[in-house]
């Protein structure tokens, strides 16, 4: 008997619900944005994702299980984010989690968002060998992740700083191209010359770690000797310069820790996964060693329930389900996720 399990994510600016059909068939995944609520603040505004997520989870909920074909009685569990993400909003999926597996008397499954995001790329490439290394990329983290199985990450280089994400958006912020910054400025780097502007590329004594506020410091002030001078500021060049330079960062570093781990089988993941020059570079490093890459889908790249009802099924099919005290957790490292 096929296994469908409903996957809950509201970690942060977008509620989604999803049937997931063992583990990797998609039966429906809807997706809510709030990208229209938070763009006039240019960024996230936790008390009004919460409020959004309240009125959007119920007819979600319904038009999910309406394109699955399926009914409430129909699953055999419900998979929801638990860590780590926004507090309020994380509480309005968790509780409507919880019940509709108390209503329902099926077994709840606690996701941790960034697991997730990593095992979507298992969900779309179901012959993936593990161990592989991912590089997670979006608005609040970056790290390079060893993955040995659907309980088994560990962070082996992160940002001691802004994540990529953040980055991104700051720095569209200051050149007036809106929110959220990475599609932006990743249209507009096709339109300019990456070798313009030498932007620095940090890189730390003491490991492998990554930094990306030296970056968006030398944007700013870039930006502001063009307006003190009276001279237009190249957009299309500084988003194009702009981007090599994280570009260039996150390839070193996954080439350098594949190198020392002896793994040949490299993954992206996260919301700036879905970056054109980001996925073409990586693509490159592994065809110039003879390694893998691969890369999800772009509807699975940002956040989206059917990734969590993917890892929640695999959980599942573990015996790794959770209590209806379960808790909602801001922040939960990945390499805490590993079973005692």
């Amino acid at each position: 008997m096929p296994i469908r399990v409903l996957g809950i994510e509201s970690s942060c600016d977008e509620t989604s619900l999803a049937v997931v059909e063992d583990g990797w068939k998609v039966l429906s995944n809807v997706v809510s944005s709030q990208i229209a609520l938070h763009e006039r603040f240019g960024g996230v505004v936790p008390e009004i994702a919460s409020r959004a997520h309240i009125e959007a989870i119920g007819p979600l909920l319904t038009e999910a299980l309406d394109r699955s074909g399926c009914r409430l009685q129909d699953l055999d569990a419900i998979s929801t984010t638990f860590a780590p993400g926004l507090q309020g909003a994380l509480l309005v999926g968790l509780m409507t989690a919880k019940g509709l597996a108390w209503g329902l008397d099926v077994p709840l499954v606690g996701v941790h968002h960034l697991a997730a995001h990593i095992w979507a790329n298992r969900m779309t490439h179901r012959d993936l060998p593990l161990p592989f290394l991912c590089l997670l990329v979006s608005g609040g983290h970056t790290e390079v992740v060893r993955v040995d199985g659907p309980e088994h990450f560990r962070s082996l280089a992160r940002t001691r700083d802004d994540a990529v994400g953040e980055a991104y958006d700051k720095t569209a912020r200051l050149l007036g191209l809106g929110y959220p910054g990475g599609p932006a400025i990743d249209r507009l780097a096709t339109e300019g010359n990456p070798e313009a502007i030498a932007f620095p590329r940090a890189s730390l004594a003491d490991g492998l770690d990554m930094s990306f506020s030296g970056l968006k410091t030398a944007v700013r002030r870039l930006a502001e000797r063009h307006v003190q001078a009276g001279m237009p500021i190249p957009i299309a060049d500084v988003a194009a310069s702009f981007q090599r330079a994280i570009v260039d960062v996150l390839a070193d570093r996954m080439e350098k820790l594949a190198d020392r781990e002896g793994i040949e089988v490299l993954a992206v993941a996260g919301g700036v996964a879905a970056n054109r020059e980001l996925r073409t570079r990586l693509a490159a490093l592994a065809e110039s060693r003879g390694w893998t890459f691969v890369a999800p889908p772009i509807d699975l790249c940002t956040d989206n329930a059917a990734m969590i009802a993917g890892l929640g099924t695999e959980l599942f099919r573990a015996g790794r389900v959770a209590s209806l005290d379960l808790a909602a957790a801001s922040r939960y490292p990945l390499d805490a996720l590993a079973p005692t």
